[in-house]
């Protein structure tokens, strides 16, 4: 055990958290804040070492470094979500879009990137969990009680699943959110603000580019022609079933 690690035998006091960097001083730092902000902390420095605490006991939800030893945070977050779906908020110094959409597909919900202040990294962790307190297991959900067709993609909001001419797409709970918030308004506008207030449960301007990655994520999934974008503004589901791709 870590020496930033809570005491043996001490209570938990909140939702629990494993937080996932080889860097001792952010480890240590991001341990102290989550432990001051009420979560129950465990901690890892390694790949290895983290799927090995999750595995142990899979915590509410995890915040989780890109570039760790042994194992990279990419192939971390896809195991973990192959053995049991997790929140996961990723951290990272690089800036390519390709490298936030590749750990978007891999199965996690959001990120930062480093520098970050801890007040936005609390509140995008609580935002994450409230994401997942408020929608029941889909196995224990009854499917088809709210489903909505546009051509041959299917949303069941009740079941929170997707498909695409019948075969099963995977989708991150919160790239679920955000088809679903379109898919509620089909054809509308929705500003990145707007978006970002409704499905990440809080507003920046200034982190649009959060919006814009998740929305490149989805489109590989659902299809780009699906998501049509209003330069400057914002997003919208194309309705038509005959739309074509659209940028």
């Amino acid at each position: 055990m870590k020496p930033e690690e809570i005491a043996a035998g001490e209570i938990a006091a909140g939702p629990s958290v494993l937080v996932v960097d080889d860097e001792p001083v952010i480890r240590t730092s991001i341990a102290e804040r989550m432990r001051a902000e009420g979560f129950d902390v465990r901690t890892a420095d390694t790949g290895p070492d983290a799927l090995d605490r999750h595995r142990e006991s899979v915590p509410d939800v995890v915040i989780l470094d890109l570039m760790l030893p042994g194992i990279d945070g990419l192939e971390v977050c896809r195991q973990m979500q192959a053995h049991t779906p997790t929140p996961v908020l990723m951290l990272t110094a690089r800036s390519e879009e390709t490298d936030l959409v590749i750990g978007l597909g891999v199965g996690a919900d959001d990120y930062l990137a480093k520098p970050f202040s801890m007040r936005e990294l609390v509140a995008r962790t609580r935002a994450l969990l409230r994401r997942a307190e408020r929608y029941p297991s889909p196995d224990v959900t009854p499917a088809g009680a709210d489903v909505a067709a546009f051509g041959d993609l299917r949303i069941d909001h009740s079941a929170r699943q997707v498909a695409v001419a019948d075969a099963a797409v995977h989708l991150t709970r919160t790239e679920f959110d955000l088809l679903a918030t379109l898919a509620r308004h089909p054809g509308a506008v929705l500003s990145r603000g707007q978006l970002l207030e409704t499905v990440w449960g809080w507003a920046d301007a200034g982190e649009t580019r959060t919006v814009d990655s998740h929305i490149r994520s989805l489109r590989q999934k659902v299809g780009a022609h699906r998501i049509r974008t209003v330069h400057g503004v914002g997003y919208a589901l194309d309705a038509r079933p005959d739309a074509t791709a659209r940028t």
